[in-house]
């Protein structure tokens, strides 16, 4: 019994993580380059602007799901897994690696709470005001800053990917 539930955990651990990785892959390396290149034309009828919104407000839940579904399921998998020792015990490579994997994972929260608690509402702020055809001297700033942040989230991503797989190595 234990078999299947391993394997059912491993499968949801990999979709979670082809949704959390995948879409801040996708966000870095398609989204933002076509969307600051419509914005470079000035695109007047907002229409980008609440695209961006719509996307970013179908995303964060879908992610938020994904770490949820990853926490529980990599804490099982750990577990299971013959190479662990216990909490804080680095006793081998694979320890030392899932220990590195962990802490960009943990960067990325950090960067993800960031996000959502302090540049998203601060940029949907300023977009309510240009919507409503006021100035907002902050909007570029914030939308430069959720791109970096969004860029650094995918590093990390990758980052959670290569000891990922030193540890599936092991």
């Amino acid at each position: 019994m234990i078999q299947w539930l391993l394997a059912f955990s491993f499968f949801l651990h990999l979709v979670a993580t082809v949704v959390w990785v995948g879409g801040l892959l996708l966000l870095t390396l398609v989204v933002w380059p076509e969307a600051r290149a419509l914005l470079a034309r000035q695109d007047q009828s907002g229409l980008l602007l609440d695209f961006l919104d719509r996307l970013r407000k179908r995303f964060y839940p879908l992610a938020n799901l994904s770490l949820v579904v990853l926490i529980v399921t990599g804490l099982f998998q750990m577990d299971q897994n013959p190479h662990y020792d216990g909490l804080l015990q680095l006793t081998n490579d694979w320890t030392r690696a899932i220990l590195l994997k962990h802490v960009a994972v943990l960067g990325m929260l950090v960067i993800g709470v960031a996000m959502q608690w302090g540049v998203m509402p601060a940029l949907e702020r300023a977009m309510l005001l240009v919507r409503s055809g006021r100035e907002s001297p902050d909007l570029d700033r914030l939308r430069r800053r959720e791109r970096q942040l969004t860029a650094l989230n995918c590093v990390l991503g990758i980052v959670v990917l290569i000891f990922t797989a030193i540890a599936t190595s092991i």
